[in-house]
């Protein structure tokens, strides 16, 4: 398997995916933080201008195994934008009124309005992952999930709104040495949970929810991307590059001068480069 896009209705398997594939930039290292440099330039006005022509909505999920980098991703990708219009939502348990209401209900609030990029640090996800390692649900429920999921994120897309989802691929090496230096670095301690090490212990159940979750959810409206994540920087430069590539895609321009702006300004000096002054 092959990482990068996920074409609706093919297979799965992410054990077969190299989480250390950098082969989509071919350059020394050094040479990727320039472009990932110049691509924060380039999202720092292409945000601008999706946040002034408040037309487009854009919504990233980011999903992946603990340590895959989520944090990071969102920190290093979105360094020096305008915090004016993106938004971070994370999702953790349910609590008892969420559980009260079907599973999207959390979910619907925190996506994105015009003009805006939010960015969902696990999501909606979690409700098929979690409860199918845990056998939270039945498996009929699962099923009508997954549909549930495709027909929201369908919507969503129909009415105007951009969905970029982001599966950070580690292997299982990889993520002992993030969590043992969590463990060795105590300014890190705070990351550090129990839970953890009990998702490590399910990590094969996990990867086979993941792949069944990817499988029955890449469609054309809203498909997956699965991203190498061993290496932090590949893992950010490719997250990046999409999102800029997305927002290139809507060819926008800032807006003109409003309408009622030009009709107040007609014949008056200020509209000829003169302020008015202070009235006694």
């Amino acid at each position: 398997m092959q990482p990068g896009e996920i074409q609706p209705g093919s297979t799965v398997e992410l054990d077969r995916c190299d989480p250390n594939d950098t082969s989509g930039f071919t350059r020394p290292e050094r040479d990727a933080q320039l472009e990932l440099q110049r691509l924060r330039g380039k999202l720092q006005r292409l945000q601008e201008l999706l946040y002034a022509g408040h037309q487009h909505r854009v919504l990233i999920v980011l999903q992946g195994m603990d340590t895959s980098g989520k944090d990071g991703t969102i920190r290093r990708v979105f360094e020096g934008v305008n915090p004016q219009s993106v938004r971070v939502a994370r999702f953790g348990p349910p609590t008892v009124p969420e559980l009260d209401h079907d599973f999207l209900w959390r979910i619907h609030p925190q996506v994105p309005a015009k003009g805006e990029i939010v960015i969902f640090n696990r999501s909606h996800y979690e409700d098929v992952l979690i409860a199918r390692v845990r056998k939270l649900v039945p498996k009929e429920t699962l099923h009508h999930r997954y549909r549930e999921i495709n027909g929201f994120e369908r919507m969503l897309v129909e009415e105007g709104t951009s969905i970029l989802k982001f599966y950070l691929h580690i292997d299982f090496r990889e993520q002992g040495r993030r969590l043992r230096a969590r463990l060795d670095d105590p300014s890190k301690h705070w990351k550090f949970s129990v839970s953890d090490l009990i998702d490590r212990s399910l990590w094969t159940k996990y990867i086979k929810a993941y792949n069944e979750a990817l499988e029955r959810t890449s469609t054309e409206w809203a498909p997956w991307i699965v991203v190498p994540a061993n290496h932090k920087w590949y893992r950010d430069l490719t997250v990046l590059r999409s999102i800029v590539g997305t927002l290139t895609r809507f060819r926008m321009q800032f807006p003109p001068l409003a309408p009622e702006a030009r009709t107040f300004l007609r014949g008056r000096p200020w509209g000829k480069g003169k302020l008015p002054s202070p009235v006694d």
